[in-house]
């Protein structure tokens, strides 16, 4: 689990890719963040709980600068599977993130200037986010708070539902990413664009957590004397690599199916030549109990 909450981190935390996702998914593509302005921000902060000091880990953080003034904090968080409780989550991400900046204040005095805190959740999963997406729906509200009640709503973003038009918004990697599960989710199929990757093993090993198929990383790895390029490519040593594995498969049972006739051809011979019973010729052949059903089969019942 946790190599795999890795690889899910390494290609957003490159600027290139986390600016081109901010920039789409808020701002409807406009550059408005560049990569140059944004730095890591540390993921894990502390709280205190029953008394005692926890940890939580977010996924990805970085601080949106220009200079030394900080802007904002953004953070990603990448879901595959639903959570009811995303809201109450997020909220405490953010929550701490704030509370992090009070005490920042008391110890810089009122020079210190405060920021916005903003999570995006990107939702990977091929069924709709029928769930919370806001803090209000996570639990009972009585009438009577409705009014003074302050809701709190997730940004959250499902991949496999954008829309076409903001795919190609992308400008990096990610666009690959986000192309992918929105065909699959409308074709149950997909054509590769000829975009030309630039974090190569990031963006496959990113597709193998996500989709479960060990394909695409391997892809990647397969030593042919130079590294693909582009999503064609990569089918292309799928396909071939799918291709050899039915080679070497039809290798393989064409061993098995020639030394299992001859193996009937000496049962029968003994069981001519010497009046044996098929068991007795299987016995003489030292053949398993376990492979015994096809040759019984073979022999008629014998």
């Amino acid at each position: 689990m946790a190599d795999k909450d890795i690889v899910e981190k390494t290609l957003e935390a490159y600027s290139d890719v986390f600016a081109d996702i901010v920039n789409v998914l808020l701002f409807d593509g406009s550059p408005v963040v560049r990569e140059d302005e944004l730095a890591a921000a540390a993921p894990r902060s502390h709280y205190k709980a029953d008394g005692r000091l926890r940890e939580q880990e977010r996924d990805i953080v970085k601080w949106w600068k220009s200079g030394n003034v900080r802007l904002a904090l953004y953070g990603v968080e990448n879901q595959t599977e639903i959570d009811r409780d995303m809201p109450l989550r997020v909220i405490g991400y953010d929550g701490i993130a704030y509370r992090t900046q009070l005490l920042e204040t008391k110890a810089a005095g009122e020079t210190a200037k405060r920021y916005p805190v903003v999570t995006l959740v990107l939702y990977f999963g091929r069924n709709q986010w029928k769930h919370p997406k806001r803090l209000a729906e996570c639990m009972d509200i009585p009438e009577e708070l409705t009014v003074c009640f302050n809701d709190y709503k997730l940004n959250l973003f499902e991949i496999a539902y954008l829309e076409q038009e903001q795919v190609e918004k992308f400008q990096s990697d990610f666009r690959i990413v986000a192309d992918y599960f929105v065909q699959m989710r409308k074709n149950h199929t997909y054509q590769p664009p000829g975009q030309t990757i630039r974090h190569v093993q990031e963006v496959l090993e990113l597709m193998t957590v996500l989709t479960g198929d060990q394909r695409f990383e391997e892809a990647g790895n397969q030593p042919q004397g130079r590294s693909v390029t582009n999503m064609c490519e990569v089918l292309d040593r799928v396909e071939e690599r799918g291709i050899q594995r039915g080679r070497q498969k039809g290798r393989q049972e064409g061993r098995k199916e020639g030394r299992q006739a001859a193996l009937l051809e000496s049962m029968r011979n003994l069981m001519k030549s010497l009046n044996l019973t098929a068991e007795q010729a299987m016995d003489a052949l030292m053949i398993p109990q376990n492979e015994r059903g096809e040759y019984r089969e073979s022999l008629g019942g014998k």
